[in-house]
């Protein structure tokens, strides 16, 4: 079944053999032997490349799916061995992966440097929930799954805030009020979760009695905290993100009443050796959405720091 990936993947049989370093008549062999036992021919040989049969698009998914769980469970069982040897795929929404894990890695490999870490970034929270699901990954770390049979492990919290540029007329406070944003323009991003069926945001500023004028929306959390802090609009983000160093020339605001969100650690089976470690080291980082921030505005003087918000 990895041959046959394999093949599918690079469209051809040559660089196939050559990234597997096998002989190409051994993957061509193997190749027949695995069609004759399914009953049927799965790949197309052409004059340059191969395409699938029928009978190979409806076995490719199940294939794919097959090596992955092979993977992991080889993975999952070298990890497992006291956590001391093989490696541990994390996958992660961005926001999370820029906020909240450098300094767990870190910590992570002062700890248990015998065991490597590899992070896969997701954009949303369905693209993460379904890339563990396939078994692209052991853990995934990111906001409470919606739909999920496995493990789910609280580890935190979030705080979502508000971020501004310097020079908006807000910038010299603490908290604000949603209400007294209506007539802002608001930069939204693929992160923004997604709540009773609606963006949070159009929930939220709803029931605060007007609808959010959104001028840009963007892919990632640091580029929406880019375009605030160059004056575009406000946006909301977990205050983490801005800490972690994609935001230090702007301005953040907490909102009144505070805005949290819960984040998990959750996997396919009960974590354990590496994985349960993993999430441990979490757990005790918590929590993500408290503490000081200093945002300091570019080639401001050293001696007039901007305020600290909390």
């Amino acid at each position: 079944m990895e041959y046959f990936v394999t093949v599918v993947e690079e469209t051809s049989f040559t660089r196939a053999a050559e990234l597997l370093h096998v002989t190409q008549p051994a993957l061509s062999h193997q190749i027949k032997a695995l069609e004759k036992s399914v009953g049927g021919e799965l790949l197309e040989r052409m004059p340059r490349g191969v395409r699938l049969t029928p009978m190979g698009r409806a076995y490719l998914p199940h294939a794919r799916l097959a090596v992955r769980s092979a993977l992991q469970a080889r993975r999952a069982a070298r990890a497992a061995a006291g956590a001391e040897g093989g490696e541990l795929h994390i996958a992660s929404v961005h926001s999370v992966a820029v906020g909240v894990l450098p300094e767990a890695f870190a910590r992570w490999r002062r700890t248990h440097p015998g065991v490597r870490l590899l992070l896969h970034e997701y954009a949303t929270t369905e693209a993460l929930e379904e890339s563990l699901e396939r078994g692209a990954a052991d853990l995934a770390v990111g906001p409470p799954p919606q739909h999920w049979d496995g493990p789910v492990v609280p580890v935190g919290e979030e705080e979502i805030a508000l971020v501004v540029a310097f020079d908006d007329p807000l910038a010299g406070r603490s908290s604000v009020r949603l209400e007294e944003l209506a007539d802002h323009a608001w930069v939204r991003c693929a992160m923004e979760p997604v709540i009773e069926g609606r963006p949070f945001l159009d929930l939220v500023c709803e029931r605060a009695g007007f609808t959010p004028r959104t001028v840009v929306r963007t892919e990632h959390t640091s580029t929406a905290v880019r375009m605030a802090a160059a004056g575009v609009g406000v946006v909301a983000v977990p205050t983490h993100v801005v800490r972690g160093g994609i935001g230090e020339d702007c301005v953040l605001l907490s909102v009144d009443p505070a805005w949290k969100r819960a984040l998990t650690v959750f996997s396919r089976v009960e974590p354990a050796g590496a994985a349960a470690a993993f999430t441990e080291l979490l757990r005790r980082s918590a929590p993500y959405g408290t503490g000081d921030i200093s945002p300091v505005r570019p080639n401001a003087d050293c001696d007039c720091p901007a305020e600290v918000v909390r």
